[in-house]
């Protein structure tokens, strides 16, 4: 039988802890949407780097932003919001109970409000991507709904936004932007910041998201397109040797 993953609370440590704030949290998901939501606060909000942490039981991951190492679980406070950020790189499949034993730990640090999770979920429906959210907390509840969002009606959640709220006690939010593929979605990312500012009032303007998606969007197509040329000149090419033979 395997051993146990456990977290250790005692491994958490940071040079600050604002008190009442609110935790953003994204580990890489369906689209990359959390990873990419949060990464894109932490240029556009001015941010200081309150702690990090990673798994031993992971792989070994290390993202370079900017000629600068990103740590595989980094922490930031911002102070005009009182936000702090959980930006994480590296895959915790596998470890999602420890993920979120550490984010529950954090949550007690601070003595955070809220925790608001980011996730891709899929869908197949064409167009342009919505947000949607799913609470359990009441409270919480009126609030988002306030700010004119619809609650996801069905769907299934798995990894460290799951384990969130099979906690039931913490004071969760979970925010939705529909994704149509596996490769990093900045379009779905970009619902996600528009739904956080209308939430939070961040005055974080999305455009950058969405011309970033035009732009991998047009080189993931000329690569396809590249692809296509080189597997359709490999198949002419077998096909003259075979003539040849």
């Amino acid at each position: 039988m395997a051993e146990k993953k456990e977290y250790n609370p005692s491994s958490l440590t940071l040079t600050k802890k604002p008190k009442g704030a609110t935790i953003i949290e994204g580990f890489p998901g369906y689209g990359l949407v959390a990873t990419i939501s949060t990464g894109f606060l932490l240029d556009h909000l001015k941010c200081e780097k309150i702690g990090s942490y990673h798994f031993e039981q992971a792989m070994p991951t290390l993202a370079i932003h900017k000629c600068k190492l990103v740590d595989p679980i980094a922490i930031y406070y911002n102070k005009k919001y009182n936000i702090v950020l959980v930006h994480a790189v590296t895959s915790v499949a596998g470890l999602e109970w420890q993920a979120a034993d550490l984010i529950e730990d954090l949550q007690k640090k601070i003595s955070a409000k809220e925790i608001i999770s980011i996730e891709g979920v899929g869908s197949q429906t064409k167009g342009e991507p919505k947000a949607f959210y799913f609470t359990n907390k009441p409270k919480l509840k009126k609030k988002v709904e306030k700010a004119g969002f619809a609650c996801i009606g069905e769907g299934i959640i798995v990894g460290v936004t799951s384990a969130l709220l099979l906690k039931e006690k913490l004071p969760q939010i979970c925010l939705f932007a529909e994704t149509h593929m596996k490769l990093p979605d900045s379009k779905a990312a970009a619902k996600i910041i528009e739904a956080l500012d209308k939430y939070m009032g961040l005055k974080v303007d999305y455009k950058p998201l969405l011309k970033q998606a035009e732009e991998f969007e047009k080189k993931l197509k000329g690569l396809l397109q590249q692809a296509q040329k080189a597997q359709k000149k490999t198949t002419e090419d077998k096909k003259k040797l075979s003539y040849i033979s």
